[in-house]
């Protein structure tokens, strides 16, 4: 049952659930989650361990950048269910069309300077 629960906790959070519908659309950083959600660096990350310990998503440095993708499902059944499921749902949701038609707009390169 820790699995479940694990998974559906990490989608309890709006800005969760639109995380993994960016990620449907494309492979992003950290900042460019924050540049999208306007939220702070740390609550972008904090949210992503979320979704990393569930096994919903996962990470890969390449480069300068931490890219986050969705997983394959492997991880688990309860994984699995829901990121089919999610493709899916919320798709005529206003805030999810507006994040995922601000994506191309968002360039890592502007919006990750230090």
């Amino acid at each position: 049952m820790r699995d479940f629960v694990r998974v559906m906790k990490a989608l309890s959070d709006p800005n969760r659930i639109a995380i993994m519908k960016m990620l449907q659309h494309k492979d992003m950083c950290v900042c460019e989650i924050q540049a999208a959600l306007k939220i702070a660096q740390p609550t972008a990350s904090k949210h992503l361990k979320v979704l990393e310990d569930a096994d919903l998503v996962t990470s890969r440095k390449n480069g300068m950048w931490v890219n986050y993708k969705l997983t394959d499902g492997s991880g688990g059944p309860y994984a699995a269910s829901l990121l089919g499921s999610l493709r899916h749902w919320l798709e005529n949701d206003p805030r999810i069309t507006e994040l995922v038609e601000k994506i191309p707009t968002i360039r890592r390169e502007d919006v990750c300077k230090k």
